[in-house]
């Protein structure tokens, strides 16, 4: 560890705290040098810089303090998809070295262009490649390895934190690739270096991507997952610290797992993001139906450019010759995003460059009658765009543009098919048409992205990996009007339906965050649409459930687990009872005592509060199924406050009170069955009219509950007595009141 008593002018120290800290932090870092320089390098307002400082801080704030002997923490931050959180762990990063950070690692990209997309935003964000900003305080490493010499450099930086006299002390600065061999030439070049007294951070860029074990079902370790977790093991002191936008399957996986994080940090973005909720919940409008008819399959084959397609490149090309008359900088792209297969993109870019080609020709064609066809489209397009994008120059200036606009656009196919995937020179050209797939997807940043064309289904509906293909979220607030997307429509319904379900995650994150309270403790159960599962199920190992109790029953079939939860919900049954008046409820006369119960209204809300959400379910499968309840219940009390309950007492009469049901348990120790029938016909009595059965014994369009007293038995011809006086309350919810709902438990 770095000595406590050097006086050194450059690093600073851990924070003296004078007040509380903050909840769920352990230490206060202090902003530095580093931190400040990176923010000044980037294009903010003062307040959007005063927000990233503040979570750089609490997320820091969250690790092991540098102050330590050793220890191990993880940790999750969860963003947006394409809301900067590259921005955000290169401040973490800056703000390691302000305090006393020797070496910080940063493991990203799955793919050549993507680990090169991240190096040129380190090198960018760290002003690494200007020495004259930050003072050479980074000794930057590409994808070390004992054979380039790169040990001894890293041994050098590190040994001068244990000496003094030195001031300007420099912080290791480690990018390696997520790949297991690349992982393992640096765990190599480790395990030569003294590293017991060296704090050390590490990021997972994209961390819930390829470095989870996809083996966990099988008992194995898949390859990377094993060199990573070899990696944490040869640093006795670090912070191994999560950052995606899709966090399902870091928070999902078992939490006895290394890599399961044990708190989270909630990034907010800043006024000029646009995500899914911009597109598919307020500006509809820049969604576009790609019809089934224009998707090639085996029995649909496609010759050309479908008419979506050729939409989706009017609207492009009047948006670049606008951008050029506008002078607006940077650049305007396009993406055509088919399956992952390559001959697909080869297709599509054949496609592409057919119709640019011609639209030039019929361009420079002054008497060609399919030029006037063409500028009819155009300016049925230019219309599109006007309504959406009012600053859009007239149509007579865009079409003295549009010819230079077409002609200097680069159609780029990004792929490996022939071979290395190219990068993209950004600076080359202010247009481009990138075609390709999964070289595209998670992680990969399309500058100045305006037209989306992905004409592909939503696969086996995992919402994380649907939600990457996003590649049209961003900053783009300034030009959202010409942006436009066109989606297949089960793609654009499964976007629909996550707005919900990451809105209300974030929300349970940052309520959880904020507490302060270990991820640990965090209930896993949220809402998500039955269109998706959350994540790959190879790398779950626990059991989970999709819920939706819409005009359905919930009842305990192991309401008896332990003692203690007997004890406990028959005191809080006997709360309630005694707060209410009930009253005899109406049947026909000639229904059995069994059959006649007790009946109270109350306000629902007060219900849930003191009632439903201290009921205690031990078992695995109630419990799962009741906290699913919960959280749909809760919503629809945040939409109707007002709204009351109905409450049976089952089995009640005003004189003799609640009389106990004798029910059977099978042979897992579960209630065979809790609800009681309907009567038989007997006489002038047909099956039903005297007792309709426990089911019917609600408020068809109000929530309601059964009380159930219980004496739980053995089947026959046994029959010994296992419980008594068990308390079981049945729930009821109306059509409209229950949302799909996902539940998992915790592990015992």
């Amino acid at each position: 560890m770095p000595n406590e008593n050097t006086e050194d002018e450059n690093v600073q120290t851990v924070q003296a705290i004078s007040t509380p800290i903050p909840a769920g932090r352990l230490w206060n870092p202090v902003v530095g040098e580093q931190l400040r320089g990176t923010l000044q390098l980037q294009t903010l307002s003062d307040a959007e810089r005063g927000t990233i400082e503040q979570q750089t801080v609490a997320i820091l704030g969250k690790s092991v303090p540098p102050t330590d002997a050793q220890g191990q923490e993880t940790g999750l931050a969860l963003g947006y998809v394409q809301s900067g959180k590259t921005l955000s762990f290169t401040c973490v990063a800056a703000l390691a070295s302000d305090n006393r950070f020797p070496l910080v690692i940063v493991i990203t990209g799955t793919s050549e262009l993507l680990y090169q997309q991240s190096i040129r935003r380190l090198r960018q964000d760290l002003g690494i490649d200007n020495p004259v900003i930050h003072d050479r305080r980074w000794q930057f490493f590409e994808n070390p390895r004992v054979q380039n010499n790169h040990q001894d450099r890293i041994r050098a930086v590190l040994s001068e934190w244990q000496e003094p006299r030195i001031r300007d002390k420099q912080t290791c600065l480690i990018a390696v690739m997520k790949q297991h061999q690349h992982l393992n030439h640096l765990i190599e070049l480790f395990r030569g270096l003294e590293l017991r007294n060296v704090p050390t951070l590490i990021i997972d860029d994209e961390a819930d991507q390829a470095g989870l074990n996809t083996l966990v079902n099988k008992n194995d370790e898949s390859r990377t997952y094993q060199r990573l977790l070899a990696l944490r093991s040869a640093l006795p002191h670090h912070t191994y610290l999560q950052y995606t936008a899709t966090p399902q399957a870091p928070l999902l996986i078992n939490i006895i797992d290394v890599l399961s994080p044990r708190f989270i940090e909630v990034l907010e973005p800043g006024l000029n993001y646009v995500g899914v909720i911009d597109f598919f919940q307020r500006n509809t409008a820049l969604v576009e139906t790609i019809s089934d008819d224009e998707i090639p399959s085996e029995d649909n084959p496609i010759n050309g450019a479908p008419e979506s397609l050729r939409k989706a490149l009017r609207l492009f090309f009047i948006g670049v010759a606008a951008g050029k008359i506008q002078r607006s900088s940077g650049n305007r792209s396009m993406l055509v995003h088919p399956s992952r297969l390559q001959e697909k993109h080869a297709d599509y870019f054949q496609w592409v460059a057919a119709v640019r080609t011609n639209w030039l020709q019929l361009l420079g064609s002054e008497g060609d009658p399919d030029r006037v066809t063409l500028l009819t489209e155009l300016r049925a397009a230019h219309g599109e765009l006007a309504a959406t994008y009012p600053s859009l120059p007239s149509f007579a200036e865009v079409e003295q543009e549009l010819w230079q606009a077409i002609n200097r656009t680069q159609v780029i196919e990004v792929n490996a098919r022939r071979g290395k995937t190219p990068p993209i020179d950004w600076r080359s050209s202010y247009a481009q048409i990138l075609v390709g797939g999964q070289a595209m997807d998670r992680g990969f940043t399309v500058e100045g992205l305006t037209i989306t064309y992905m004409p592909r289904g939503k696969g086996v509906g995992n919402a994380d990996t649907i939600q990457q293909r996003a590649r049209f979220l961003g900053y783009k607030r300034n030009y959202l009007g010409l942006c436009r997307v066109f989606l297949e429509s089960e793609v654009q319904d499964a976007f629909t339906a996550y707005v919900g379900h990451e809105e209300h995650l974030r929300a349970q994150l940052r309520q959880h965050a904020i507490a302060g309270r270990p991820l640990s403790e965090w209930r896993r159960a949220f809402f998500l649409d039955q269109l998706f599962e959350p994540t790959r199920k190879c790398v779950l190992d626990l059991d989970y459930q999709n819920v939706n109790f819409s005009s359905e029953w919930f009842y305990p079939h192991a309401p008896h687990f332990t003692e203690a939860s007997v004890d406990h919900n028959r005191a809080l049954v006997t709360q309630l009872v005694g707060s209410l008046n009930f009253l005899p409820d109406v049947g026909h006369a000639n229904r059995t005592e069994a059959q006649k119960h007790g009946y109270a209204r109350v306000a629902l809300e007060e219900l849930y509060n003191s009632f439903l959400t201290q009921l205690q379910f031990v078992s695995p499968g109630d419990s799962q199924q009741f906290i699913g309840l919960l959280l749909q219940l809760k919503e629809f009390l945040n939409r109707n406050p007002a709204a009351t309950a109905s409450v049976y007492l089952m089995s009640w009469s005003p004189t003799g009170g609640q009389v106990p049901r004798v029910r059977s348990v099978d042979e897992d120790s579960e209630i065979e069955q809790l609800f009681q029938g309907a009567s038989i016909e007997r006489g002038n009595f047909r099956r039903g009219e005297v007792y309709p059965g426990d089911r019917d014994v609600k408020i068809a369009d109000e929530f309601t509950i059964q009380i159930h007293l219980l004496d739980l038995q053995e089947r026959p011809p046994q029959s010994r007595m296992l419980a008594q006086r068990v308390a079981a309350v049945a729930v009821w919810m109306p059509a409209g009141m229950g949302t799909d709902t996902f539940v998992q438990a915790l592990p015992s």
